[in-house]
């Protein structure tokens, strides 16, 4: 029995998963069967991420954490709780998660890095505390 040869039309789906990022909160998407036919227009994780999508809050906290990293020393790091005080106030404990956010949406950008112990983690996969600094 003679097989089907394979033509560069033939899409291979593992190949063509280009890594991406969420546009909202930053972390890994996932690539999922369901997006196969779809996979170029993906640009968010979830509904609930594509719901908020990006607001004028979290652009704000983008240009905060650049400023703030731009005010201290070279090699020195931020907490993304810094961040959140600067814009908000008495309120800030409401916008950590949208620091958090922003870092990861910037750290995909290739502007930052976050590190936990002074290591570079994974933006997606990183639990607890978290320090943002410039890329080194």
């Amino acid at each position: 029995m003679a097989h089907r040869q394979r033509h560069r039309s033939d899409a291979d789906p593992v190949t063509d998963r280009a890594d991406k990022t969420c546009a909202s909160c930053g972390r890994r998407i996932e690539w999922r069967a369901k997006w196969a036919n779809n996979w170029d227009s993906v640009k968010y994780c979830s509904a609930a991420c594509r719901s908020h999508g990006v607001n004028t809050t979290d652009l704000q906290l983008e240009t905060t954490i650049v400023s703030l990293l731009h005010k201290s020393a070279r090699d020195a790091t931020i907490c993304p709780s810094d961040a959140a005080r600067a814009i908000g106030g008495e309120e800030w404990r409401d916008l950590m998660e949208p620091a958090r956010r922003a870092a990861r949406r910037m750290v995909a950008r290739g502007e930052l890095q976050i590190t936990q112990g002074g290591v570079v983690v994974d933006p997606s996969t990183a639990k607890g505390a978290i320090r943002l600094r410039t890329p080194r």
